[in-house]
């Protein structure tokens, strides 16, 4: 059974889609079998991963509100498999309200394919609405990215109470996978004190590895890929695949050749 690991955090700009992208793909380049879970109505984790999100024939939104299989949404990249998703998806939210089981509908989903992959990721909307719920309820643990600024453990409190709303009242087993500091810039304090203090409170939990400041990343998704496949040996691809060896070692997936 593949393990799925939501990407989360309702503030904006943390690079949380960044990291659902690049993790995706470093795990997939690893040899593991991976499924990349597009549930944010800006479609950008789809357009890094070379999709064009306007020809899209089907859709997550077809999953979640059509009752589609996710094998019948799902395309086939050279970064690992895609579940994509466009603008109709900004929809989705008022649908879903007045849907049986509607927590559940992504999990159940999901569920179907689980088999096929070792790792689900799941890139949620920066906010705390329907389609993130959704995107909790169906993970197995969630996987933060906080930024090295100011603001960063503000929004961190929000979230963390989120997690323990959605851990008591929908999905008991969700966890905490980890916690990733991104945009890290060694050159200032403050990225080492945002670190030592996520450090006091996460402990264990927070990855060895930070995510540099990096021009490649911010340039890889109007290339429409992921930053390993359009600059490999920047500093931004060897981190983000020094964080897969650590999830993978984490979850116990050794990963192969491809």
């Amino acid at each position: 059974m593949g393990k799925i690991i939501a990407v989360a955090n309702q503030k904006g700009g943390v690079g949380k889609t960044t990291t659902s992208v690049n993790l995706a793909c470093a795990l997939h380049e690893a040899g593991c079998r991976v499924l990349l879970c597009d549930i944010d109505p800006q479609g950008n984790a789809t357009s890094s991963f070379g999709k064009d999100k306007k020809k899209l024939d089907t859709s997550v939104y077809d999953v979640l509100i059509s009752g589609f299989s996710p094998l019948q949404a799902t395309v086939t990249t050279k970064f690992g498999d895609l579940l994509p998703s466009n603008t109709e998806l900004s929809g989705a939210g008022i649908r879903l309200v007045d849907m049986k089981n509607r927590e559940y509908i992504l999990k159940n989903a999901l569920e179907q394919v689980r088999c096929k992959y070792e790792f689900i990721i799941i890139d949620c909307p920066p906010s705390l609405e329907m389609l993130t719920l959704n995107g909790l309820c169906a993970a197995d643990s969630v996987l933060i990215p906080v930024q090295c600024e100011y603001f960063a453990l503000e929004g961190l409190t929000d979230l963390m109470t989120t997690i323990r709303l959605t851990k008591r009242s929908f999905n008991p087993g969700l966890e905490i996978e980890g916690v990733l500091l991104t945009m890290f810039d060694g050159r200032t304090n403050l990225s080492y004190q945002v670190a030592e203090e996520v450090k006091k409170y996460f402990k264990e939990k927070l990855y060895s590895v930070a995510i540099p400041r990096n021009v490649r990343l911010s340039e890889a998704p109007s290339h429409g890929r992921p930053v390993l496949a359009y600059d490999g040996g920047s500093k931004g691809a060897l981190a983000y695949k020094r964080l897969a060896r650590e999830v993978m070692a984490k979850n116990d997936i050794q990963g192969g050749r491809r």
